[in-house]
């Protein structure tokens, strides 16, 4: 075993996380609406939950408004019932053959909010990625004694893993601003 090979076994890790935090991310409200405010909610459909983007097309047509298009008029009450429990500021309204949700304007006090758990989301993230750091770590080492890595080689592992670890975490913080922004609009 090499130092690199330990490294290449936690990248994917490290991918992962930042891919979950991505998708938490896109759903914190914004002054906009977008459609992963509400795709994956379930609703309750023939006893069933499902995921309402699986159960309509959604769009939104004006900056704070979703529109819900379900493929089947059937499971408009089971959306309209779903967006109700979801607690997003907003109630659904039926129009026909579609759902819209109308999202309020945000206030400062909300936005605080919004930033806060923005950043207990961000440490999270890091929190996790500096514990796949910690593994790879004890893996070298462990190697390192029994003799199947050289002294050098171990610290070589160790300077590339903080560079993974700060690459990595330098994309979680770009998130947050961008998102951080998006709030603030």
């Amino acid at each position: 075993m090499t130092y690199q090979e330990s490294i290449a076994r936690i990248r994917p890790e490290f991918e992962h996380a930042l891919e979950a935090f991505k998708k938490e991310l896109a759903k914190i409200r914004t002054g906009q609406a977008h459609p992963s405010l509400v795709e994956d909610i379930e609703a309750d459909v023939f006893g069933q939950n499902m995921p309402i983007k699986q159960l309509g097309g959604i769009s939104c047509p004006e900056r704070r408004q979703i529109l819900i298009q379900p493929w089947d008029a059937s499971y408009i009450p089971a959306i309209e019932k779903a967006l109700q429990k979801a607690e997003l500021g907003a109630f659904p309204v039926v129009e026909g053959k579609s759902v819209r949700l109308s999202l309020p304007v945000m206030t400062q006090e909300y936005r605080e909010t919004l930033i806060r758990l923005l950043s207990e989301k961000s440490e999270q993230t890091k929190q996790s990625m500096r514990r796949h750091r910690e593994d790879a770590w004890n893996e070298i080492q462990d190697a390192a004694k029994v003799g199947e890595i050289r002294e050098d080689d171990k610290f070589k592992g160790k300077e590339e893993l903080q560079k993974l670890v700060d690459n990595y975490g330098s994309m979680v913080e770009e998130a947050v601003e961008r998102k951080r922004v998006e709030i603030q609009e």
